[in-house]
């Protein structure tokens, strides 16, 4: 009988989050408030703010306008965002490290986030960080529909939301702890993996993939 031939295995597909997983917005962001604040003339405590980055901008912005307006300021914030926030915004530690490993495994690489995605990807052109895949707009449980589409075996975010997004795709969610939710926040939440920072990610990776390899 002939021997079928061996069907290679797909090839490993990771996503990432955007805000405080491989970049560190706080300070871009922090601008756009202040500008926003000083364009409309509304208080906002941009300070604040940054500490729970994560959900969608109107979620924050609810805070600080009445709900009729958020909409509207929502788009203005967006329309500020480039000039204000994409130079100031650098890359967090080991984030370009991280995609790099990936795909120097045979692997391919997603982002995929919350925020307005025309201005995610002029923050990864910006950075030289060169994802597969972005996706943008997806917050929580919704990140699933784009994480299933592309197969992505693992998502890696700092968030309990992301958390979420990640076992309702099915995907292996690695959190690091460098946003606004603690490790014990992130494990009670669901993550299979937390680490303190994406400088340790390529180490997880090799093992997780040799593991992978034994099973």
């Amino acid at each position: 009988m002939a021997r079928m031939p061996s069907v290679p295995p797909p090839p490993l597909t990771v996503g990432f989050d955007l805000d405080m997983t491989l970049i560190d917005s706080r300070p871009g962001i922090r601008a756009c408030y202040v500008a926003l604040a000083e364009r409309t003339g509304t208080y906002i405590d941009a300070d604040l703010a940054v500490t729970r980055l994560g959900p969608p901008l109107v979620e924050e912005l609810v805070n600080w306008f009445p709900a009729e307006q958020v909409e509207e300021m929502a788009d203005l914030y967006r329309a500020m965002y480039p000039a204000i926030a994409i130079a100031a915004t650098p890359a967090m530690a080991g984030a370009r490290e991280a995609i790099e490993a990936v795909r120097a495994a045979g692997g391919r690489t997603m982002v995929v986030t919350a925020k307005y995605e025309p201005n995610a990807k002029l923050h990864l052109a910006h950075l030289g960080i060169v994802p597969d895949v972005v996706v943008g707009g997806l917050w929580a449980e919704q990140k699933a529909a784009a994480l299933r589409e592309h197969s992505a075996a693992v998502y890696v975010g700092d968030h309990v939301g992301d958390v979420r997004g990640a076992r309702t795709a099915g995907a292996l969610s690695v959190c690091v702890a460098t946003g606004p939710c603690p490790p014990d926040e992130l494990r009670a939440a669901g993550a299979d993996v937390v680490l303190d920072d994406l400088c340790v990610f390529p180490d997880w990776l090799d093992g997780y993939r040799e593991a992978a390899s034994r099973a």
